[in-house]
């Protein structure tokens, strides 16, 4: 069989595998849909596929990628393409979204391989991204991307340095967006959860045209979301804690000791509570609950604006330009502010000649030094907001020459803006000031309410930003004709530059807002690259050989910040059969530290961890960049087989095995690692001659609350490894068309290695920071099509994990484990007219909960993993013509 007529049948197959499955069939994409009347074999052209720049009419490459098509996202909902994402199989650990309300600015990012967002790489139609969000970003805010404009998503789970430079370990996004659209088509939808919240409406047009020299595509999105509170579900409406020795374990409705009324830690053993206005011994139920004052999705509103469009200069030059450009409003709400004081303030009571209430008295003794924390019920809950302003521009010319060799300049440009606030801060270094002043009795109840402190509250101002300067030239043709086929290749050069600042309000960078001070962060770095890339045909034609091919990809950089280095890629495509090839490869990867990582302030962390020294259930981390932070490096390898029975028409089966090696990784140790590493269970230190302790300058303050330093390191290396399986059928049966795919992950290795070199296992454990690594994670899809109207049912299967705080005695845990979750969702559309389609779905038909597990993260629960909304409606309406 010719090469032509094989890739007929490989794109054939790739549009069944990419409609068969939310995330689509790996190691197959496709270059545009057949016209009407036209075969596959007449309208194959040559493109350029995510993880290679050599473009080609065989899309079955070394590299695994799966395929997510612009029906796909429909069908599922999804107003943001993170929500599709994040679904994903191989996605995993910390991913921000809707669920996170604490430390989540309102960002929205993907994590492929639970190697965290900043190593994996965001291309937009094959180009770099703006890191975008709050603060100096690293990574890619999804938010910006709009879903209406997009034409399909692709997904290189490999690493590809060699062909796209840094970030690229874990794999790549690539998010192609419209660029031929013709016509007019209009999108409005809504949904709700089952509880009446987190409500969503979006309303998005697309508008294109083609004219005789070039063409023009127009998109606009405006998305609005609405929150949920923690208060308004069984699993989540207080914070949970657990009492008891093993075996006698019990849970209560607990919450922090930073209580209503304020809480006092006398020096000779006094524990109060002024809850009720009135001091008395502390108790359990002295503590406050903070879940019913925290959203538990949260609110935002965003417009997306997007133009495309080309126009032929010549036969041979081409003008293409691209612009994107978004803004975010975006909210969380947490519980009102807790403030304690930092060195202990002495009593005086006035009875006994001083100028303070008498209402410690008899539990606290003139002159004894007293240690306070108080939450800040008076003043209100911390209201956080956002908005952020984010632009991508991107201009260019592409050619041919006579002899058929591509060519193409651009200049790639985004600028990221953000301005967030928060409401209802204290300033208790002036609150401090007052009461050494004998202005302010902080003993007394009053002191806390209205026109007393009303002096003394503020809102924090913070503004960041970051800035991306790309000028890319590629080359790519054909070199020579080889008995097996002919050899191609790709060249290139690029510059790029990145910037980013964060600069935190004057009160919080002077520490005086309670919390430890926050400092600013500003750098920039630029970078030269030059890559080379071949595709090398070996054999074709032969028995169990017909068609053998070797790429090969190399990458030289030079940075500003830490000099130059090379990276490179070989990958094999060994095609036996027309049913059966092989692939694999082998890779150097290697990710350069941030403006972020390298220059970040240091700033204070509130952590959730379970350590028997302490009742607080969050430690204060102080986490922050690192300047003398070099590259990380990985080397990776991939081998895969790829299935498409003859004898069976519509299947396919693809397996892909991964291995991955990072050294010299970038990245903070777990905080429950930390802190049982470093101090055992009556808060002495321990382990005082290791790096990880030594570094960590561990301590517990005067109320009980554990701190440390976990700043950003060279700790030593990650080794994760791990298997994709996928399976797509596409069938005719009861007088309907099928498509049935199943996408599934294992994991057999995730390991860290901390500053000593100890090991780390995150194999089948879920965390309270970084996510979870469950063994296996499956997605099924089914989805029958009649003449007007289609159906799919989709299955997410997560594996039961253990609890990575309970790890070294789990009988000292109420839930040390979860048990496995399945979602469940449908969805369906039918085509009322020739240019009217109603849609609509329920997602977690059946309302499953997220479990609860000793050392959960927030909600009692890991948002970053589990669904914590419950039964989800949405309907669309669509109008195309």
């Amino acid at each position: 069989m010719s090469s032509v007529s094989l890739t007929a049948k490989a794109i054939r197959r790739s549009f069944i595998a990419a409609a068969a499955t939310s995330v689509a069939f790996s190691g197959f994409t496709y270059a545009e849909e057949a016209t009407a009347g036209s075969t596959a074999e007449e309208s194959v052209e040559r493109i350029q596929v995510t993880g290679s720049r050599i473009k080609r009419a065989d899309m079955e490459t070394s590299s695994p990628v799966s395929v997510i098509d612009a029906s796909a996202i429909m069908a599922s909902g999804a107003t943001s393409i993170d929500d599709v994402l994040q679904k994903m199989t191989a996605s995993g650990g910390a991913m921000t979204n809707a669920a996170i309300n604490n430390g989540s600015g309102g960002n929205a990012r993907v994590n492929l391989r639970g190697l965290g967002a900043n190593r994996t790489l965001v291309l937009v139609n094959g180009r770099r991204m703006i890191a975008s969000g709050t603060g100096a970003a690293s990574s890619v805010d999804l938010n910006t991307i709009p879903v209406s404009m997009i034409q399909r998503v692709e997904v290189l789970k490999d690493g590809a340095s060699a062909v796209y430079g840094t970030d690229a370990i874990a794999g790549v996004v690539n998010v192609i967006l419209k660029r031929d659209f013709e016509g007019f088509e209009m999108n409005v939808q809504t949904g709700m959860s089952g509880h009446g919240d987190a409500d969503e409406t979006s309303i998005d047009f697309t508008l294109g045209n083609t004219f005789d020299k070039g063409n023009v595509v127009l998109n606009a999105q405006y998305t609005k979301r609405g929150e949920a509170s923690q208060a308004d579900r069984d699993f989540s409406d207080c914070p949970i804690a657990e009492k008891g020795e093993p075996g006698s374990i019990e849970l209560f409705c607990a919450g922090s000791a930073y209580s209503e009324g304020g809480h006092i830690w006398g020096e000779n053993g006094a524990d109060l509570s002024g809850r009720g206005g009135e001091y008395h011994e502390f108790t359990d139920a002295d503590r406050y609950n903070y879940a019913k004052d925290s959203f538990l999705s949260t609110p935002m509103e965003r417009i997306n604006l997007s133009m495309a469009g080309t126009y032929e200069l010549s036969d041979s030059i081409l003008f293409f330009s691209e612009a994107m450009y978004s803004k975010r409003w975006s909210d969380q709400q947490m519980a009102p502010q807790p403030i304690w004081n930092s060195a202990p303030w002495i009593y005086q009571p006035k009875s006994a000649g001083g100028w303070m209430t008498d209402d410690l008295l008899p539990w606290v003794e003139d002159g004894e030094e007293v240690s306070y924390g108080r939450r800040m019920v008076e003043s209100g809950s911390r209201d956080f907001s956002q908005v952020v302003d984010t632009v991508r521009v991107v201009v260019g010319l592409e050619g041919e020459f006579e002899n058929e060799w591509t060519w193409d300049v651009s200049y790639n440009k985004g600028k990221n803006d953000s301005v967030d606030t928060l409401a209802n801060l204290h300033n208790i270094g002036s609150i401090n000031d007052a009461v050494l002043a004998e202005e302010f009795d902080p003993f007394l109840q009053s002191s806390w309410e209205g026109d007393s402190i009303a002096p003394f509250i503020y809102t924090e101002l913070n503004a960041g930003g970051s800035e991306l300067d790309i000028a890319a030239a590629t080359l790519s043709g054909d070199i020579v004709d080889l008995p097996a086929g002919t050899m191609g290749f790709a060249a290139g050069l690029e510059y790029r530059k990145e910037s980013a600042y964060y600069t935190p309000d004057s009160l919080t960078a002077q520490g005086l807002a309670n919390d430890p001070r926050v400092e600013p962060t500003a750098g920039s770095f630029d970078v030269s690259e030059a890559y080379a890339e071949l595709a090398i045909p070996l054999l074709s034609d032969l028995p169990l050989a017909q068609q053998v091919d070797l790429s090969a990809a190399i990458r030289y950089f030079d940075y500003s910040t830490f000099g130059s280095d090379n990276t490179w890629k070989l990958g094999l495509t060994w095609r036996m059969t027309d049913d059966l090839m092989v692939r694999g490869g082998m890779s150097t990867a290697f990710r350069a530290p941030t403006v972020s990582e390298l220059y970040g302030g240091k700033s204070p962390s509130f952590d959730q961890i379970k350590h028997p020294a302490t009742e607080q259930t969050q430690a204060e981390v102080t986490v922050g960049g690192n300047p003398n932070l070099t590259p990380e490096e990985a080397d990776i390898t991939t081998l895969g087989l790829v299935y498409s029975p003859s004898f069976v028409e519509g299947l396919s089966f693809t397996v892909d095995y991964y291995d991955i090696e990072i050294s010299n990784t970038i990245t903070a140790v777990d905080s429950n690692y930390v802190a049982n590493q470093c101090l055992d269970a009556g808060g002495n230190k321990i382990n005082t001659d290791t790096a990880l302790c030594q570094s960590a300058n561990i301590s517990i303050d005067n109320t009980g609350r554990i701190r440390f330093d976990n700043g950003l390191q060279n700790i030593g290396q990650t080794n994760t490894a791990g298997y994709d399986v996928n399976v797509a059928y596409v069938f005719e049966g009861l007088g309907l068309d099928w498509k049935a795919g199943l996408d599934t992950s294992i994991l057999s290795e995730y390991e860290e290695f901390d500053q000593d070199g100890v090991a780390v296992d995150y194999r089948g454990y879920i965390t309270g920071g970084v996510g979870a690594y469950a063994k296996l994670k499956t997605n099924f899809n089914l989805t029958a099509t009649g003449n007007d109207w289609s159906a799919t049912y989709e299955a997410r299967y997560i594996d039961g994990m253990d609890s990575f705080a309970c790890k070294d005695d789990p009988s000292e845990c109420y839930a040390p484990s979860v048990d496995a979750v399945v979602y469940h969702d449908l969805s369906a559309t039918y085509d009322l007219t020739d240019t009217v389609r109603l849609s609509g779905g329920v997602n977690n038909l059946f309302d499953e909960q997220p479990p609860y597990y000793s050392g959960n993260n927030d909600s009692n629960t890991d948002p970053y993993t589990y669904d914590v909304l419950g039964r989800y409606f949405f309907v669309r309406a669509s109008m195309k013509f």
